[in-house]
């Protein structure tokens, strides 16, 4: 199973909390040069620093092939960090984290990328020719040359990134943390501090020192109640081993997973364009990504696809709204509304793409795959591992 070969590393709850952070922070580390990069040309042209609090005066102040490269490059710091994070502090091989063959299926990555690529290209040139009006062409050589170079070397590193971080680490990572009896009490906290946070953002709009400072205090108070007698009372209780039982299955990191990934794109520009509908698309994808992962015991077409999705929307369609702006072929100068077409991938196109991949990978057993229960293998644990390993 692709979630539980994890347990054969060092698989601690805390390795994944410290690792995640270690991660997250390389990749904030990895921002910096494009935040100079803009500081630098605001001053020197005598503009307001102030305005780099606005997204759009960041992403549109240098050349859009720059600021796309500057942009990805903190994706792939985070990546390395993350396969350091792998190799030296779970000490486990980087391919169990992508698949629980012997090893990775090029094949499968190949398929993924074509899947999606001939569907937004087909899809792309029949809405282009049946509302020619919706688009102007706007290529430009030697731009889209070098718009191609980064994109083909940089976007496989973003997806990737995105990838191994949520479908990889963090599925894995969360799997294995579902055996841990305090595991459905982390759960439930922490959905009450992430709602506590939305409401006291919403009131008064907390600025980054005040969300670090909640941050910490919701840290520190888990750690010390997660250390306290008063949790042993409701382990013990019939409600919570009833949901404990009801956490273990493969179903949770999914659904977990799949939500965190969508909700981190809640501050791309779409979602002020087209409104919280466009949340349904990020999350469904992650649902879809999170599927194939757990329905092919392995990454491999995830990783396609998305590094395909990207790539494609990068070189083929830019628009002023959109997360990329990029010197592509077209520019989609329509006024954009979230109708059914947002939701068409989810409901029509991704049910689809699974039947596809379901008959040419002769998938089966579903329910076992999807919500099977998450076991620890008897005869290993972190501790018989740390002794021979650290």
């Amino acid at each position: 199973m692709f979630i539980q070969q994890a347990f054969k590393s060092l698989h601690a709850w805390w390795r994944y909390l410290l690792g995640f952070i270690i991660i997250f922070l390389a990749s904030q580390i990895g921002t910096i040069p494009l935040i100079v990069a803009v500081l630098f040309k605001i001053i020197s042209e005598g503009g307001d620093v102030d305005s780099l609090q606005d997204q759009a005066v960041l992403m549109g102040v240098l050349d859009s092939n720059l600021t796309l490269f500057l942009m990805l490059l903190s994706f792939a710091i985070g990546l390395l960090a993350l396969y350091f994070v792998v190799k030296y502090f779970h000490k486990q091989p980087f391919t169990e984290v992508t698949t629980a063959r012997k090893k990775t299926d090029w094949g499968r990555v190949l398929f993924g990328f074509l899947l999606i690529t001939v569907t937004t290209v087909t899809l792309t040139v029949v809405d282009y020719y049946s509302n020619p009006e919706n688009y102007i062409v706007q290529f430009n050589l030697v731009p889209f040359i070098i718009l191609a170079v980064i994109a083909i070397l940089m976007i496989p590193l973003q997806t990737s990134f995105e990838e191994y971080l949520f479908r990889g680490y963090l599925m894995q990572g969360l799997g294995t943390s579902t055996v841990h009896k305090k595991f459905p009490f982390v759960v439930l906290y922490s959905m009450f501090a992430t709602l506590v946070y939305f409401v006291l953002n919403l009131s008064f709009t907390l600025d980054f020192e005040t969300q670090f400072v909640y941050f910490l205090v919701v840290i520190g108070a888990l750690v010390y109640l997660c250390n306290s007698n008063y949790l042993e009372g409701i382990i013990n209780s019939g409600f919570y081993q009833k949901f404990w039982s009801v956490l273990k299955r493969n179903s949770t990191p999914l659904i977990i997973t799949s939500v965190v990934f969508g909700a981190l794109h809640i501050a791309n520009p779409e979602v002020d364009k087209l409104g919280n509908i466009i949340m349904i698309y990020y999350i469904g994808t992650g649902f879809f990504l999170g599927i194939i992962t757990l329905m092919d015991e392995g990454m491999e077409l995830a990783l396609g696809f998305h590094a395909g999705n990207n790539l494609i929307s990068v070189l083929l369609v830019t628009a002023d709204w959109t997360v990329f702006q990029s010197n592509s072929i077209l520019k989609d100068i329509s006024e954009p509304s979230a109708g059914f077409d947002v939701v068409a991938p989810v409901l029509i196109i991704y049910p689809i793409f699974l039947l596809i991949m379901a008959y040419r990978y002769k998938w089966n057993n579903w329910n076992e795959k999807l919500f099977g229960k998450i076991e620890a293998p008897i005869a290993v644990s972190e501790k018989s591992t740390a002794n021979t390993t650290i």
